[in-house]
């Protein structure tokens, strides 16, 4: 399937905030999407992340993505600075050639009596409903549980994906999260994701099928990610 990403004909919000396109995107994301085509799980400086959003969208376009989201912790000023630059960069060059930028935040939620994290895109980032989690603060402050979450970043317009589901296995199993979070409203999860931080990046095969199943099972949509917090996009740390 083949998705055209191209919004010319509208404002760059309107384009960041383009659910009907992400949803299309979802729906033909596979195991060797990320990282070369779609990338939605990066961090840059305004969380802790290592990069300028600048440089990770020129990084973006160098590679050729075509969309990503910037994902910063609490945080949707990654996602407006290199927004800014790709409006400057579309009136010097064919948009063909840039990528599909969505807003994007990855918010701490309390699921099951433990702390998960919310990927929150395609949302208003000046929606009030959200304001307390875009503000670098800790939901485990606000005493947040994932029902508030995502209901938040459905208020706001957005889509909610459980990230890295197997990653609290020691904790919890994606058997017990994945149901927990799809009876909570969510619509999906980081299918694809690398757990051992492989080099070059790679979804982890076992936990992939596992997620996998579940996703499929509960209707939901599958994503990817590298999670970069280092130089390069292309890998997760």
């Amino acid at each position: 399937m083949s998705v055209n990403i191209l919004q010319a004909s509208v404002s760059s919000n309107s384009a960041a905030q383009n659910v009907t396109l992400l949803k299309q995107v979802w729906s033909t994301i596979q195991a060797d999407s990320c990282p070369t085509r779609y990338n939605f799980h990066l961090h840059t400086i305004y969380s802790d992340g290592q990069l300028k959003p600048e440089a990770l969208i020129q990084q973006a376009v160098k590679i050729g993505l075509k969309g990503l989201a910037i994902t910063d912790h609490h945080s949707a000023q990654g996602y407006q600075v290199a927004q800014s630059w790709l409006d400057k960069a579309r009136q010097q060059t064919d948009s063909e050639f840039l990528p599909h930028l969505w807003t994007g935040a990855e918010i701490d939620a309390q699921l099951l009596e433990i702390t998960v994290h919310i990927l929150g895109y395609a949302f208003d980032p000046e929606h009030p409903v959200l304001q307390p989690y875009l503000q670098g603060n800790d939901s485990r402050d606000l005493e947040a549980g994932a029902k508030t979450v995502i209901d938040a970043i459905h208020t706001a317009g957005g889509l909610a994906v459980l990230a890295h589901p197997a990653r609290y296995q020691n904790k919890r199993q994606v058997e017990d999260l994945i149901p927990a979070a799809a009876e909570l409203g969510i619509d999906g999860v980081e299918t694809y994701y690398g757990y051992n931080r492989p080099n070059p990046w790679q979804p982890s095969p076992k936990q992939t099928e596992r997620v996998q199943k579940l996703s499929a099972k509960y209707g939901l949509f599958d994503t990817c990610g590298t999670d970069t917090h280092g130089k390069n996009i292309l890998i997760c740390i």
